[in-house]
Protein backbone atom coordinates (compact mmCIF):
# COMPACT_ATOMS: atom_id res chain seq x y z
CA UNK A 1 0.00 0.00 0.00
CA UNK A 2 1.50 3.30 -0.97
CA UNK A 3 2.35 5.83 1.42
CA UNK A 4 2.59 9.46 0.11
CA UNK A 5 4.30 12.21 1.74
CA UNK A 6 4.85 16.45 1.24
CA UNK A 7 7.47 17.80 0.82
CA UNK A 8 7.88 22.23 -0.29
CA UNK A 9 10.71 24.80 -0.33
CA UNK A 10 10.05 27.69 3.01
CA UNK A 11 9.85 30.34 -0.16
CA UNK A 12 6.11 29.06 0.11
CA UNK A 13 5.91 30.12 3.69
CA UNK A 14 4.01 27.18 4.65
CA UNK A 15 5.80 27.43 7.94
CA UNK A 16 3.22 30.56 9.04
CA UNK A 17 0.80 28.03 8.71
CA UNK A 18 -0.80 25.47 10.49
CA UNK A 19 -1.14 22.44 8.14
CA UNK A 20 -3.49 19.37 9.52
CA UNK A 21 -0.95 17.06 7.55
CA UNK A 22 2.54 16.62 8.27
CA UNK A 23 4.42 18.26 5.17
CA UNK A 24 8.20 18.75 5.32
CA UNK A 25 9.46 21.59 4.86
CA UNK A 26 13.47 22.78 2.88
CA UNK A 27 14.87 26.18 4.20
CA UNK A 28 17.08 28.27 1.96
CA UNK A 29 20.13 30.14 3.81
CA UNK A 30 20.04 33.97 4.16
CA UNK A 31 23.42 35.81 4.33
CA UNK A 32 22.73 39.42 6.45
CA UNK A 33 25.42 41.52 7.03
CA UNK A 34 27.83 38.26 7.23
CA UNK A 35 26.13 36.14 9.77
CA UNK A 36 24.11 32.90 8.09
CA UNK A 37 20.46 32.20 8.52
CA UNK A 38 18.26 29.19 8.06
CA UNK A 39 15.03 30.81 7.02
CA UNK A 40 12.27 30.91 8.92
CA UNK A 41 14.30 28.85 11.88
CA UNK A 42 16.87 31.53 12.67
CA UNK A 43 15.26 34.25 11.32
CA UNK A 44 11.13 35.34 11.31
CA UNK A 45 9.76 37.54 8.61
CA UNK A 46 9.18 40.65 11.10
CA UNK A 47 13.03 39.98 12.37
CA UNK A 48 14.41 40.36 9.16
CA UNK A 49 12.40 43.64 7.50
CA UNK A 50 13.22 45.21 10.55
CA UNK A 51 17.11 45.17 10.19
CA UNK A 52 16.98 45.86 6.65
CA UNK A 53 14.92 48.92 7.18
CA UNK A 54 17.28 49.82 9.78
CA UNK A 55 20.13 48.54 7.70
CA UNK A 56 19.42 49.72 4.10
CA UNK A 57 22.97 49.16 3.48
CA UNK A 58 23.38 45.86 4.73
CA UNK A 59 24.72 42.66 2.40
CA UNK A 60 22.21 40.50 1.72
CA UNK A 61 22.40 36.76 -0.42
CA UNK A 62 20.95 33.95 -0.22
CA UNK A 63 21.48 30.10 -1.20
CA UNK A 64 18.92 27.22 -1.80
CA UNK A 65 18.86 24.68 -0.20
CA UNK A 66 21.38 22.06 -0.61
CA UNK A 67 21.25 19.01 -2.62
CA UNK A 68 22.58 16.61 -0.09
CA UNK A 69 19.74 17.95 2.55
CA UNK A 70 17.24 17.68 0.41
CA UNK A 71 18.60 13.72 -0.28
CA UNK A 72 18.51 13.68 3.48
CA UNK A 73 14.73 14.84 3.57
CA UNK A 74 14.01 12.39 1.30
CA UNK A 75 15.84 9.63 3.07
CA UNK A 76 14.00 10.97 6.24
CA UNK A 77 10.88 9.46 4.20
CA UNK A 78 12.09 6.61 3.63
CA UNK A 79 12.77 5.58 7.28
CA UNK A 80 9.09 7.08 8.02
CA UNK A 81 7.73 3.78 5.92
CA UNK A 82 6.62 6.19 2.58
CA UNK A 83 6.32 5.39 -0.91
CA UNK A 84 6.63 8.21 -2.66
CA UNK A 85 6.90 11.64 -2.18
CA UNK A 86 5.13 15.14 -4.07
CA UNK A 87 7.78 17.57 -3.55
CA UNK A 88 6.84 21.38 -4.66
CA UNK A 89 9.47 24.19 -5.39
CA UNK A 90 9.62 27.75 -6.27
CA UNK A 91 9.15 28.66 -9.87
CA UNK A 92 12.60 27.49 -11.65
CA UNK A 93 13.03 30.42 -13.28
CA UNK A 94 13.38 32.09 -9.51
CA UNK A 95 15.57 29.68 -8.11
CA UNK A 96 17.90 26.69 -8.45
CA UNK A 97 15.79 24.86 -5.85
CA UNK A 98 13.76 22.83 -8.55
CA UNK A 99 16.80 21.16 -10.12
CA UNK A 100 18.63 20.58 -6.44
CA UNK A 101 14.99 18.87 -5.46
CA UNK A 102 15.58 16.22 -8.81
CA UNK A 103 19.43 15.90 -8.59
CA UNK A 104 18.44 14.77 -4.50
CA UNK A 105 16.02 12.25 -5.82
CA UNK A 106 18.29 10.38 -8.10
CA UNK A 107 20.73 9.86 -4.93
CA UNK A 108 18.05 8.11 -2.94
CA UNK A 109 16.74 4.56 -3.75
CA UNK A 110 13.32 3.14 -1.96
CA UNK A 111 11.27 6.15 -3.10
CA UNK A 112 9.24 7.41 -5.53
CA UNK A 113 10.12 11.50 -5.93
CA UNK A 114 7.63 13.49 -8.19
CA UNK A 115 9.08 16.94 -8.43
CA UNK A 116 6.60 19.35 -9.32
CA UNK A 117 7.54 22.82 -10.56
CA UNK A 118 4.88 25.44 -8.84
CA UNK A 119 6.05 28.00 -11.46
CA UNK A 120 5.34 30.25 -8.55
CA UNK A 121 6.24 31.58 -5.30
CA UNK A 122 4.76 32.18 -1.67
CA UNK A 123 0.80 31.37 -1.42
CA UNK A 124 1.03 30.07 -4.92
CA UNK A 125 2.75 26.76 -3.47
CA UNK A 126 1.02 26.63 -0.52
CA UNK A 127 -2.35 26.33 -2.62
CA UNK A 128 -0.51 23.38 -4.71
CA UNK A 129 0.32 21.48 -1.09
CA UNK A 130 -3.44 22.03 0.15
CA UNK A 131 -4.67 20.37 -2.73
CA UNK A 132 -2.29 17.58 -2.94
CA UNK A 133 -3.34 16.66 0.83
CA UNK A 134 -6.59 16.73 -0.62
CA UNK A 135 -6.06 14.55 -3.21
CA UNK A 136 -3.68 12.35 -1.12
CA UNK A 137 -7.38 12.26 1.43
CA UNK A 138 -8.74 10.98 -1.50
CA UNK A 139 -6.87 8.01 -2.29
CA UNK A 140 -5.54 9.36 -5.64
CA UNK A 141 -1.72 7.91 -6.29
CA UNK A 142 1.18 10.01 -6.12
CA UNK A 143 1.70 10.28 -10.25
CA UNK A 144 -2.09 11.43 -10.44
CA UNK A 145 -1.07 14.08 -7.90
CA UNK A 146 1.78 15.20 -9.89
CA UNK A 147 -0.25 15.59 -13.07
CA UNK A 148 -3.15 16.92 -11.81
CA UNK A 149 -0.54 19.84 -9.68
CA UNK A 150 1.21 20.61 -12.92
CA UNK A 151 -2.88 21.52 -14.91
CA UNK A 152 -3.96 23.49 -11.53
CA UNK A 153 -0.78 25.84 -11.55
CA UNK A 154 -2.05 27.32 -14.35
CA UNK A 155 -5.08 28.70 -12.30
CA UNK A 156 -2.24 30.80 -10.02
CA UNK A 157 -1.78 34.61 -11.09
CA UNK A 158 0.81 36.72 -8.79
CA UNK A 159 1.39 40.80 -9.60
CA UNK A 160 4.43 42.20 -7.38
CA UNK A 161 4.88 45.83 -6.27
CA UNK A 162 8.39 46.77 -5.33
CA UNK A 163 9.10 49.87 -3.38
CA UNK A 164 12.44 49.70 -4.80
CA UNK A 165 13.86 47.25 -8.08
CA UNK A 166 17.74 47.41 -6.61
CA UNK A 167 16.89 43.92 -4.21
CA UNK A 168 15.58 42.22 -7.84
CA UNK A 169 18.33 43.42 -9.94
CA UNK A 170 21.10 42.92 -7.86
CA UNK A 171 19.89 38.97 -7.27
CA UNK A 172 19.15 38.93 -11.29
CA UNK A 173 15.84 37.61 -10.21
CA UNK A 174 13.93 39.98 -12.95
CA UNK A 175 13.64 39.11 -16.41
CA UNK A 176 13.42 42.66 -18.61
CA UNK A 177 15.78 44.59 -21.19
CA UNK A 178 18.47 46.43 -20.02
CA UNK A 179 16.91 50.00 -21.38
CA UNK A 180 13.53 49.22 -19.81
CA UNK A 181 15.31 48.33 -16.54
CA UNK A 182 16.96 51.81 -16.68
CA UNK A 183 13.69 53.79 -16.42
CA UNK A 184 11.96 51.17 -14.02
CA UNK A 185 14.99 51.79 -11.52
CA UNK A 186 13.51 55.38 -11.42
CA UNK A 187 10.05 54.13 -10.95
CA UNK A 188 7.28 52.22 -8.69
CA UNK A 189 6.82 49.41 -11.18
CA UNK A 190 3.91 46.46 -11.12
CA UNK A 191 4.95 43.29 -12.06
CA UNK A 192 3.99 39.85 -12.63
CA UNK A 193 4.82 36.28 -12.85
CA UNK A 194 4.27 34.70 -16.19
CA UNK A 195 2.55 31.19 -17.01
CA UNK A 196 6.33 29.54 -17.67
CA UNK A 197 7.22 30.85 -13.63
CA UNK A 198 9.47 34.45 -15.04
CA UNK A 199 8.80 37.38 -12.57
CA UNK A 200 8.82 40.40 -15.49
CA UNK A 201 8.08 44.25 -15.61
CA UNK A 202 4.07 45.06 -16.36
CA UNK A 203 3.75 48.50 -16.51
CA UNK A 204 5.95 51.86 -15.40
CA UNK A 205 4.26 53.72 -13.37
CA UNK A 206 5.25 56.60 -11.29
CA UNK A 207 4.03 56.96 -7.87
CA UNK A 208 3.12 54.07 -5.30
CA UNK A 209 -0.15 55.20 -4.95
CA UNK A 210 -1.05 54.87 -8.74
CA UNK A 211 0.64 51.51 -8.95
CA UNK A 212 -1.81 50.19 -6.24
CA UNK A 213 -4.52 52.00 -7.86
CA UNK A 214 -3.42 50.55 -11.30
CA UNK A 215 -2.92 46.67 -9.59
CA UNK A 216 -6.77 46.86 -8.30
CA UNK A 217 -7.96 48.08 -11.76
CA UNK A 218 -6.21 45.06 -12.84
CA UNK A 219 -6.71 42.41 -10.44
CA UNK A 220 -10.84 43.27 -10.85
CA UNK A 221 -10.51 42.85 -14.42
CA UNK A 222 -9.03 39.51 -14.10
CA UNK A 223 -11.00 37.87 -11.42
CA UNK A 224 -14.58 39.56 -13.00
CA UNK A 225 -17.27 36.88 -13.13
CA UNK A 226 -14.51 33.99 -11.51
CA UNK A 227 -14.77 32.35 -8.06
CA UNK A 228 -11.16 32.93 -7.22
CA UNK A 229 -9.41 33.22 -3.53
CA UNK A 230 -6.87 36.04 -3.24
CA UNK A 231 -3.94 36.30 -1.34
CA UNK A 232 -1.59 39.45 -0.09
CA UNK A 233 1.85 38.84 0.95
CA UNK A 234 3.46 41.29 2.65
CA UNK A 235 6.77 42.40 4.16
CA UNK A 236 7.06 45.28 6.32
CA UNK A 237 3.63 47.00 5.23
CA UNK A 238 0.59 44.40 6.85
CA UNK A 239 -1.31 47.51 6.78
CA UNK A 240 -0.95 48.38 3.52
CA UNK A 241 -2.08 45.41 2.64
CA UNK A 242 -4.58 45.34 4.82
CA UNK A 243 -6.01 48.06 3.40
CA UNK A 244 -5.64 46.90 -0.46
CA UNK A 245 -7.71 43.51 1.14
CA UNK A 246 -10.57 46.02 2.43
CA UNK A 247 -10.25 48.00 -1.52
CA UNK A 248 -11.17 44.66 -2.82
CA UNK A 249 -13.40 43.25 -0.59
CA UNK A 250 -15.14 46.42 -1.40
CA UNK A 251 -16.09 45.12 -5.11
CA UNK A 252 -16.20 42.21 -4.55
CA UNK A 253 -17.43 40.63 -1.22
CA UNK A 254 -18.10 37.02 -1.95
CA UNK A 255 -14.28 36.49 -2.49
CA UNK A 256 -11.74 35.09 0.43
CA UNK A 257 -8.71 37.38 0.64
CA UNK A 258 -5.95 36.03 2.89
CA UNK A 259 -2.73 37.85 4.45
CA UNK A 260 0.64 36.12 4.47
CA UNK A 261 3.96 37.42 5.51
CA UNK A 262 6.96 37.09 3.01
CA UNK A 263 9.43 34.67 3.72
CA UNK A 264 12.78 36.41 4.50
CA UNK A 265 14.62 34.42 1.75
CA UNK A 266 12.01 35.65 -0.95
CA UNK A 267 11.83 38.95 0.60
CA UNK A 268 15.30 39.04 0.36
CA UNK A 269 15.21 39.73 -3.71
CA UNK A 270 11.98 41.57 -3.54
CA UNK A 271 13.23 43.79 -0.61
CA UNK A 272 10.98 45.63 2.01
CA UNK A 273 7.82 47.67 0.96
CA UNK A 274 7.14 44.76 -1.56
CA UNK A 275 3.37 43.83 -2.07
CA UNK A 276 2.24 40.66 -3.88
CA UNK A 277 -0.88 40.29 -4.73
CA UNK A 278 -2.18 37.06 -6.34
CA UNK A 279 -5.02 34.99 -7.37
CA UNK A 280 -6.27 31.64 -7.35
CA UNK A 281 -8.86 30.55 -10.07
CA UNK A 282 -11.15 27.79 -8.35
Amino acid sequence: MSKIGIMVCGNSGVDYLKLNYPVKVIHSTLSLGGKEYEDFVDITADDFYTTVVNNPDIAISTSQTPTGKIAEVYEAFVEEGYTDVIAITISSKLSGTYQGAVLAASMVEGINVHVVDSRSVSQGEVYLVLEAIEMIRAGKTAKQIAERLEKLRENIKIYVLVDTLKYLVKNGRLSATSGFLGTLLKIKPLLHVLPEGTLVPLEKIRTTSKARERLLEILLSDIENKQVDIFIAYTNNKEDAEGIKQLILQKRNDVKVELVPLTPVVGAHAGPGTLGVGYIVR
